[in-house]
């Protein structure tokens, strides 16, 4: 009984559920994204990145998790709802989360290059926009950070032999 009681309410449980979807997306060969949005501590909304796979520059994990959320609850509001990513939301993603009124945003992976929940600007907590999500980062960072370097190193590679430029997939 000295063993620790798995609880399924807890962030790094759902960060692990993000994960999971985060490395489909890597064996698909899109950015290792992963989100998943939970109302009431159940997921209601899984996704990856498919942006390769749909050709949608819109259709990061964020924004796919969003719209099934919408629909499982029946409102584009998502007032009692968390959404939880393996990196920081982009600016386009931080604004649909603050239109949809996420209560919270949990990630793993700090982005201070383009993240807008903190990293190169907050659009989570704008003091203009009409709401404020609260935010958790660093969950499960390690992890999180570990896919993302991996996936791009494997692409730097692949650029260098095929004469791509990084980030011309």
């Amino acid at each position: 009984m000295d063993e620790p009681i798995i609880d399924l309410q807890s962030d790094h449980y759902f960060m692990g559920e993000a994960l999971r979807l985060a490395a489909r997306a890597y064996a698909a060969e899109e950015v290792p994204v992963g989100a998943v949005i939970v109302r009431n501590g159940r997921i209601i909304a899984r996704a990856w990145n498919q942006v390769e796979l749909l050709k949608d520059a819109t259709a990061h994990a964020e924004m796919l998790a969003l719209t099934q959320a919408e629909e499982a609850v029946g409102d584009w509001r998502l007032t009692d709802c968390t959404l939880f990513v393996t990196k920081e939301p982009c600016p386009m993603c931080a604004g649909a989360m603050v239109h949809t009124r996420l209560a919270r945003v949990v990630f793993g992976a700090g982005d201070s290059k383009g993240g807008a929940a903190g990293g190169a600007l907050n659009l989570l907590q704008f003091p203009t926009l009409n709401h404020r999500s609260e935010i958790t980062a660093g969950v499960r960072l390690e992890e999180c950070r570990a896919l993302l370097q991996s996936f791009f190193a494997e692409q730097r590679v692949k650029n260098q032999t095929t004469g791509k430029k990084p980030g011309m997939n």
